[in-house]
Formats: C-alpha cells, sequence, structure tokens
C-alpha cells in the first residue's frame, strides 16, 4: 500500500471540488434519484446545500459548515439547519488500499461529522447488502471518542453492525488528526494517528467488501446516531478536512 493513486490535498492550495458530487437535500435518493425516505435515512435534520456558507476550501482545507439557518425545500418543507454532504460517486472509487484522512471535527451535542465510504456498484443489491464502512464517525458531545463502523446484511431486517471506538488519551476531535483505513481480502482495520484501534477479518460469502467503494464526507445536524437534543450554541459548526490521500 505505498503508491499513492489519489489524493485531494486541500490545504495545500488545492484541489478544486471537481472530483466530487455535491448533495443538496434532506432525502435519501434511490439510483434513479427518486427521495426514498426523509432524513437521509437516519433522521437527519439538516438540509444539505452548496452555498458558500455550508461549503468552501481556506488556507485549512475543506470546510463543511453546519449552520442555524431556515430553509424551504421545493416541495415545501421547512428545515432550521444547513450543511454539506459531498462524494465522489462516479468521479473516483478504489477496491482495496490505505485511505489517510485527516481532519479536524467539530464539537457540540447534536453534530455528527462522518468521513466513510460507500459501494459504486451496489453489486449485492441495494443497501445494506452492498455494504457501508465507516473510517470515522463523531458524536460532537463526545470529543474524546470516535468510531469506525461496518454495515452489511441481506437487506434491511438482516442488517448487521460491527462498531469499533476509540478514546483519545488526551486531546480531541478538536484537533487535526490522521483517521485512516486499511483494507484488504482479508480484513479492515482503522487507525487514528498512527494506531491501530480495530481490526475486522472478512468473511467470504458473508461481507461484500471485495467491491470498489467511493468516499463520502458530511456533516449531519441531529439524527439516529446520537438521539439527542442539538445544542445551536455549538452552531455554526465546521468540519475541516486538510486532505485525503489513497495509496494502494
Amino acid at each position: 500500500m505505498n503508491k499513492l493513486i489519489w489524493q485531494q490535498d486541500f490545504a495545500g492550495g488545492g484541489p478544486d471540488l471537481s472530483d466530487w458530487n455535491i448533495r443538496l437535500g434532506n432525502d435519501l435518493l434511490d439510483n434513479e434519484g427518486n427521495a426514498v425516505m426523509p432524513g437521509w435515512g437516519n433522521g437527519e435534520g439538516q438540509y444539505y446545500t452548496g452555498h458558500a456558507g455550508n461549503l468552501y476550501i481556506d488556507e485549512e482545507g475543506l470546510n463543511l459548515c453546519a449552520r442555524r439557518e431556515t430553509i424551504e425545500s421545493s416541495d415545501g418543507r421547512t428545515f432550521a439547519y444547513t450543511s454539506a454532504r459531498i462524494d465522489t460517486k462516479d468521479h473516483f472509487s478504489f477496491r482495496y488500499g490505505k485511505l489517510v484522512a485527516r481532519a479536524r471535527l467539530p464539537v457540540g451535542q447534536g453534530l455528527w461529522p462522518a468521513i466513510w465510504l460507500l459501494p459504486q456498484d451496489q453489486a449485492y443489491g441495494p443497501w445494506p447488502a452492498s455494504g457501508e464502512i465507516d473510517i470515522i464517525e463523531a458524536r460532537g458531545r463526545l470529543p474524546q471518542q470516535v468510531s469506525g463502523t461496518l454495515h452489511y446484511g441481506k437487506d434491511w431486517d438482516h442488517k448487521r453492525l460491527d462498531e469499533f471506538s476509540y478514546t483519545f488519551d488526551k486531546g480531541s476531535i478538536a484537533e487535526f488528526h490522521d483517521y485512516v483505513l486499511e483494507w484488504d481480502e482479508r480484513s479492515i482495520r482503522w487507525l487514528v494517528d498512527g494506531h491501530c484501534y480495530a481490526e475486522r477479518a472478512m468473511e467470504a460469502g458473508v461481507m461484500p467488501f471485495d467491491q470498489p467503494f467511493y468516499p463520502v464526507l458530511n456533516l449531519a445536524v441531529g439524527g439516529w446516531y446520537d438521539n439527542v437534543a442539538v445544542d445551536e450554541g455549538a452552531l455554526p459548526a465546521v468540519m475541516t478536512v486538510a486532505g485525503i490521500w489513497v495509496y494502494q
């Protein structure tokens, strides 16, 4: 895993977002773009935009900003928060390798930053059958803790979740850290600043993690991951990604 195959060095003066899709709205969509579930399937309260106040690049990196801001959708629904979500579907995906994301995450109850992977082709069927790999998720009210998770299973009624957590000895998500995923045909490993805190062996015929996946970045407000009231005093809140590097 020593060959660099893709990089997004946002803090180094680039790149632009040409490799990324900027997702809009509050609805989880099917492959044809039809809304199938509000709240992105997770009970999330924010409306995603591509506005400069929610998504911008500065000297520290790429910023996804959640704001207390009333916005109305085209079908007349009103939302109290805006934020950002982007992904590289159809632009960049990979199977097996090492992904390094250097990021600083926001602190505040009800905030849910995440860096994760979804399947490019859904070879085994719709979620969760084709899998999901969460590289890093955090609950903003627990700034000393992060998690890495696998989602899979043949359908919604048989979905499986393998979740692993890491607690910082010192510092918190509010400083920059290197969040790393190492993925091969034998196992998936999660690391923080070079420390491997979890490893999950692959199960052939059970797990779908032998296909290309693409990166997703988002900052949610509310949602079932940590079903608590949103601390609006923590807004605006910013998730900053200094860079992403993928090696094979």
